[in-house]
């Protein structure tokens, strides 16, 4: 697999719809998901300039951080159980599928152990998808306010994984909603929120187009997950 190449195409493409959408290319930050993905490879797009990865798996990230260069910095994008709270503040820099008030609430009591502020994302389900995971949305407009005061998370904005499908247009209207979603919680913060963590593989072109600011890239950068030739139709976040 040609990393390089792999790395060259997709950023390509980012200036290609920031182009399109007269956008900044330097507002999109490219997060490849290293699920499942060897050491190696992540010590390989290290090499080429990239410093931000992300994982879906607590025990995968505390297995495979340490054998990566020590400056590179993690985003946890994967569903996060409660009880792996305490190993997801200490590892990662943002947590970006925050879905419940209990999940909150458990981040923030670990951070507040660990002196310190943990950054977050709210997972939207739009589409209400049932294997999926996120907030229904009105849920998550009703929850916000008693996550909003919690002392040690730092709301930056909102994250969701688009319906798998071969047409990424239709992926557009969630990205829409997202982004008006994201407006919603503006107004209940009473601040600006930063990100929309939003496309990956099949359809990042199309939510750079609608105000994406994060990317998440697993299998059109590093190919195939060793363990699997599936697509993306399974929710990965990547």
């Amino acid at each position: 697999m040609d990393l390089a190449a792999n790395l060259n195409a997709i950023q390509m493409r980012i200036e290609a719809a920031c182009a399109r959408a007269k956008r900044d290319p330097a507002a999109v930050t490219l997060l490849p998901v290293s699920k499942s993905q060897p050491p190696q490879a992540v010590r390989e797009l290290a090499n080429l300039g990239l410093n931000l990865f992300g994982e879906n798996k607590v025990q995968e990230a505390r297995a495979k951080i340490p054998l990566c260069p020590g400056h590179l910095r993690w985003h946890m994008v994967g569903h996060l159980q409660t009880n792996k709270c305490r190993d997801a503040v200490g590892i990662f820099e943002m947590i970006q599928s925050v879905d419940s008030l209990g999940l909150a609430q458990e981040i923030n009591r670990r951070a507040g152990q660990a002196a310190k502020t943990m950054p977050i994302l709210l997972e939207a389900n739009i589409a209400g998808e049932a294997g999926k995971f996120g907030y229904n949305p009105d849920a998550l407009l009703e929850e916000l306010e008693q996550i909003n005061p919690l002392k040690r998370l730092e709301i930056q904005g909102l994250m969701v994984i688009a319906p798998w499908t071969r047409d990424p247009e239709k992926a557009r209207p969630i990205f829409r909603q997202l982004r008006d979603l994201k407006k919603n919680c503006e107004q209940i913060v009473g601040a600006p929120l930063p990100h929309l963590s939003m496309g990956m593989s099949g359809d990042f072109e199309v939510a750079i187009e609608e105000g994406a600011t994060i990317v998440r890239i697993g299998t059109a950068l590093f190919g195939p997950r060793p363990q699997s030739k599936q697509t993306e139709a399974a929710p990965e976040n990547a």
